[in-house]
């Protein structure tokens, strides 16, 4: 049995895409710059590690911050970081089970090389498998 799901749903009269093709971009005079960076780190992610991470993010994005980073820990989920810059910030998570596991979500309004922030965090995390994706 194959399963087809449609490529964007309608609730009213937005419109909710799931693929990259039937996004719409609703104001594209606004530059808006996403990364989700994903890996398994070599070492148990502290709240100091995302501190850090976070604050030399920003110098590797050239960003400006307003709040140094802020975290938190959930015995259920593990820890959670946030960085707000002039033009936005970052997300960070990671989790020490079921499995050592990291996601980072950038979004800006000022372009950044996604290939640095890549290179950057597999080498802060020492990473053993990496995977990114802009949009």
């Amino acid at each position: 049995m194959t399963l087809a799901l449609p490529n964007a749903i309608t609730l009213g009269n937005d419109t909710i895409a799931d693929d990259a093709a039937a996004y719409r971009d609703l104001a594209p005079m606004i530059h808006r710059q996403r990364l989700v960076v994903e890996g398994y780190p070599t070492f148990v992610i502290t709240d100091e590690h995302i501190k850090d991470y976070l604050s030399k993010l920003s110098v590797v994005t050239d960003m400006i911050t307003i709040i140094e980073p802020v975290t938190h820990v959930s015995e259920m989920y593990g820890w959670a970081g946030w960085i707000h810059w002039e033009t936005s910030g970052a997300h960070f998570y990671s989790w020490e089970r079921p499995v050592s596991f990291f996601s980072v979500d950038v979004y800006t309004c000022k372009a950044f090389d996604p290939a640095k922030v890549v290179e950057f965090t597999e080498q802060y995390f020492r990473t053993t498998e990496i995977v990114a994706k802009g949009f």
